[in-house]
């Protein structure tokens, strides 16, 4: 399955569980849902806000330029509003809302409105109002030096922070039809009113897809410890009580039943290769003793020496056939002891081994299976490499055992498949050659069996040349 790819910087951020994974990922989708959602709400009530603001205006420059006699509209806290003034509009004197200049009335420091300008000129077009000029600009009422004294009589001038937006129309006689208005500064309520909104519906639906993936992540949890438990133990006791959505108890349901098969089977497989067991050793030994009438010592001694061959590679079998089901506790063993012990009875045979730097650590193990396995990756370096190093270090929480050699190696293509049951590099099944080719397979599941890992690799020097073949037992020591 393909991983999302993540900036390294990122990935150490994102959750690992599947609840807090999808929950990241909705959470993320609705904020970018709820943003531009947020933005078009924005984008509209500030288009009404200018159109509001225009409107205003226009009212004020069309009364000017036609001398209608009709009330002036204002621009309150809800927008633009026909007839009586509201209160902060007669903050201006009649004489200032609309004015004749000999000039525009821009200046320095003042904030050109064009957006409002556009939408001015559209109105002023549609009433077929003959423009020379339009301008239309924003100025902080303070600074402007008609209203400065007045605003500072009256403290509070209005409700509200206000910005004063002046309107210019340029008339056919050259002089500035100019009118002022007090309109909101800016639109802080509308955001945030449209904050709130955002973080309101945003805490629900994330609350509410929180409750849902949490009901469904507890029973999965929980199945993924069972299965973790029943891949140790290989027992069905403890088995799951379905919990959950339907679905979700359809699944524990299911993974119970298969549970019981595959015991069933487990158990069937070590009666039937008990059975085997006894039933071809039996007669094997039968075997051993009639080939001493055999005459001829030579032939006496190849017959021997088949039988030897079958009974070693019915142990394996036999073997490899438990390790999965181990009857044998785990013990606190002192690793170090074990791996030397083992090297100890290679160098009483006179075998090229040699034991190079250890820690001590003790960690629990089953020591038998372990000493079976160290014997074999041993064995297959004295018997491949000529000889066999054995180290052992301590790298972050595991115990590393490494074995080396100086043989020819394993070709990359085959590194795994030696690990299989009955693969050799050397095809025959004699005995002076190697064993039946289960040596590695074994040594691999009692590494599983302390939930290891068993790993092959070759040395290569520095022209590219294979130097040997290392086997590296990893052992977690939690």
């Amino acid at each position: 399955m393909a991983k999302l790819a993540l900036p390294m910087r990122f990935a150490r951020f994102w959750p690992r569980s599947l609840q807090g994974q999808m929950l990241l990922a909705i959470a993320i989708a609705l904020l970018i849902a709820q943003g531009l959602s947020a933005a078009l709400i924005w984008r509209m009530q500030h288009e009404r806000q200018i159109a509001a603001i225009a409107h205003a205006a226009a009212f004020r420059l069309l009364g000017g330029q036609l001398r209608l006699p009709f009330e002036e509209p204002g621009f309150g806290r809800r927008g633009f509003r026909p007839g009586r003034p509201p209160p902060e509009d007669r903050v201006l004197p009649r004489r200032l809302r609309l004015q004749v200049a000999p000039s525009a009335p821009d200046q320095p420091g003042d904030i050109r409105r064009r957006d409002v300008e556009g939408v001015l000129r559209d109105m002023l077009e549609a009433q077929a109002v003959p423009l020379a000029g339009l301008v239309v600009v924003q100025r902080d009422p303070r600074r402007d030096t008609l209203l400065a004294k007045r605003l500072d009589a009256r403290r509070p001038p209005f409700r509200g922070p206000r910005d004063l937006l002046i309107t210019a129309m340029r008339r056919d006689d050259g002089t500035w039809l100019t009118a002022r208005l007090l309109v909101p500064q800016g639109e802080q309520q509308v955001l945030l009113s449209l904050l709130l909104q955002t973080i309101l519906i945003y805490a629900v639906l994330v609350g509410a897809v929180a409750l849902i993936l949490r009901r469904l992540a507890r029973p999965l949890r929980a199945l993924t410890t069972r299965v973790e438990t029943f891949a140790r133990a290989r027992s069905v006791a403890g088995q799951l009580e379905p919990d959950g959505p339907e679905d979700i108890q359809r699944l524990i349901v299911a993974h119970n039943a298969m549970e019981g098969r595959v015991a069933a089977l487990l158990d069937e497989k070590d009666v039937m290769l008990g059975a085997i067991g006894h039933d071809l050793k039996t007669p094997l030994a039968a075997l051993r003793v009639r080939i001493e009438a055999v005459e001829d010592d030579t032939e006496r001694a190849r017959m021997a020496a088949g039988i030897s061959d079958i009974n070693n590679s019915l142990d394996d079998i036999l073997s490899l056939a438990r390790v999965g089901r181990p009857s044998d506790p785990l013990e606190q063993t002192e690793l170090s002891a074990l791996v030397a012990d083992v090297v100890g009875e290679f160098e009483d045979m006179g075998e090229p081994v040699t034991l190079g730097s250890t820690e001590r650590m003790v960690m629990a193990l089953r020591a038998t299976w372990l000493r079976r396995a160290l014997r074999n990756l041993i064995s297959n370096g004295v018997r491949y490499g000529g000889c066999a190093r054995v180290s052992l270090a301590r790298e972050a929480r595991e115990a590393v055992l490494r074995i080396e050699d100086d043989g020819p190696g394993i070709p990359e293509g085959e590194i795994a498949r030696m690990q299989e049951p009955f693969t050799r590099m050397e095809a025959s099944r004699n005995s002076m050659t190697g064993g039946s080719g289960l040596g590695l397979t074994l040594a691999r599941a009692i590494a599983d069996q302390h939930g290891g890992a068993l790993l092959l690799a070759n040395r290569i020097g520095q022209d590219g040349e294979v130097l040997g073949l290392t086997a590296t037992l990893r052992l977690p020591l939690d």
